[in-house]
């Protein structure tokens, strides 16, 4: 049997950081990590092949080639899949399709013959054992979540020619998160009891990468890394620590963790030992009652600034999601963000208009105050909404852009990076082969673009000096930095049509 998996094209969106990566000749963020698994979980005998389209061009040989084409998918990839379905159709391939978007809106894809939805470590042995006696069902589905304890090492040989063009290899530690956010679909897709792998298997994954040269960037894409603490503090990490210490630390590892790290020294310490220099966290609002409104609990009745210069102080570089369109947020909420995300220091500030995605608790409560108008795009950055906010429409788009336009001006922007460095008291080191690369390519090309051709030229110039003068071992993550700026201003301009320059 021949199976082509296949990763249809994400778009340029804020999370691609497509712009960046061109500047230092990488053509995608991540690997997908989904597809790499599921192969494992494949029949040993049957011949694989990966096309990741964000990575390299997917030929009408390449469908020829497979007697199944399998494809996974986000919901914010819906575009490029339904291409990938017409083509494999047009030819007369069979397609077996799984991940979030199918999991969520099978009923959309008439040209898929089989769907593997939920979490394949339930629906795909069924699946594999029905093909085999020719029964095969069209649809495959639990409300189940497997012990993932027995998922395989990926696949990593499906991409060994081209793990150079990705910034960052990828790891799951757990699935699923404690905490309910009415706007998130994660309880939906993986539960709230966190799941989680053994020190082995997350071991055996780091060595698997290690033994296929990767050294660089690993982001453990967890939903929250810190959702089970006892078996983080008395396995998983002190695991981690040893193996890298024995390895000269290869890796320089990043994750999604919800604030409530701050409160725990122990933790912190013991992630920045273990090499994590970088946490993405859900701030979503500064307001209160938006944060009761959508049951952001961890984050109520707390400093949320003082939460992130903890975070900085203690050795992480905070990234952070925001939302404008709660319901309760009132006409002064978008100048509320702007000064929040100033003062914090968090560079890659991701703002994005509420949106309702299928299976939240959100999508619910919507449908029954009959306030959705459409399936939410995937993507809250687009300027889309999938419902009827209580804040006028127009109002709300106005102040969203209002956001983005003047916390990206280069200056704002230099600002935010300026208070950053003050705070950042890095642990883990972060120096390997590929960040020497990326620094050097970086160096050359954010000098070129940002230092001549760019608007804020006077900002990143001023900062620079004062970065070589006064935090020289900076210098690295402001070259990063001002090259993530450059992605920023260049999708705004695509998305909220600015004139070129018109952010500066």
């Amino acid at each position: 049997m021949k199976i082509l998996l296949v990763y249809p094209l994400y778009p340029d969106t804020f999370w691609s950081f497509k712009h960046a990566l061109k500047l230092v000749s990488i053509k995608a963020a991540f690997p997908p990590l989904g597809a790499l698994t599921v192969a494992s979980m494949l029949p040993q005998e049957w011949e694989k092949r990966l096309v990741d389209m964000n990575v390299n061009t997917l030929t009408d040989n390449d469908i020829k080639w497979a007697d199944y084409v399998f494809i996974s998918a986000m919901v914010v990839q819906k575009d490029s899949a339904k291409e990938v379905i017409r083509r494999c159709n047009k030819l007369g391939v069979k397609i077996v399709a799984g991940g979030p978007l199918f999991t969520t809106e099978s009923e959309h894809f008439s040209g898929v013959d089989h769907f593997i939805l939920n979490e394949a470590e339930l629906t795909l042995p069924p699946f594999l054992a029905d093909l085999q006696a020719g029964r095969a069902r069209r649809t495959y589905a639990t409300e189940l979540h497997p012990d993932i304890t027995q998922t395989p090492v990926p696949m990593w040989s499906l991409i060994s020619r081209n793990m150079k063009k990705y910034s960052s290899m990828n790891l799951q530690y757990s699935r699923g998160c404690p905490f309910n956010c009415e706007f998130c679909d994660i309880t939906f897709l993986d539960g709230r009891v966190p799941r989680t792998k053994s020190k082995e298997q997350v071991l055996a994954e780091m060595n698997s990468l290690y033994e296929s040269g990767w050294r660089g960037d690993l982001f453990f894409v967890d939903d929250n890394f810190i959702g089970n603490k006892k078996k983080l503090k008395e396995e998983t990490l002190p695991a981690i620590i040893e193996w890298m210490e024995n390895r000269k630390h290869p890796f320089t590892m990043l994750t999604e963790v919800s604030v409530n790290l701050a409160d725990d020294e122990e933790l912190m310490a013991l992630m920045n030992k273990a090499g994590f220099n970088k946490v993405f966290v859900g701030i979503e609002t500064p307001n209160e009652a938006s944060l009761s409104e959508c049951d952001k609990n961890q984050n109520i009745s707390r400093d949320l600034i003082a939460t992130v210069k903890t975070l900085q102080n203690r050795g992480f570089e905070v990234m952070a999601g925001f939302i404008v369109g709660f319901d309760q947020d009132p006409p002064s909420i978008f100048k509320t963000q702007i000064s929040f995300i100033q003062k914090s220091g968090i560079v890659t500030a991701m703002v994005g208009l509420l949106n309702a995605p299928r299976g939240t608790r959100l999508h619910q409560r919507l449908k029954k105050e009959n306030r959705l108008v459409s399936d939410s795009t995937g993507d809250n950055t687009d300027f889309s909404l999938n419902f009827v906010p209580r804040m006028k429409k127009e109002t709300l788009i106005k102040g969203y852009k209002e956001i983005l336009n003047t916390i990206y001006k280069p200056n704002n922007y230099y600002a935010r990076v300026q208070t950053l460095l003050k705070e950042y008291k890095p642990k883990a080191k972060s120096w390997n082969l590929h960040s020497i690369r990326w620094n050097i390519q970086g160096l050359i090309n954010s000098m070129w673009f940002m230092g001549f051709r760019e608007p804020g030229r006077r900002h990143y110039w001023g900062l620079m000096a004062s970065t070589l003068f006064r935090r020289p071992k900076s210098l690295p993550l402001f070259i990063t930095l001002s090259i993530y700026g450059y992605h920023f201003r260049r999708v705004i301009q695509q998305c909220v049509n600015v004139p070129e320059g018109g952010v500066a």
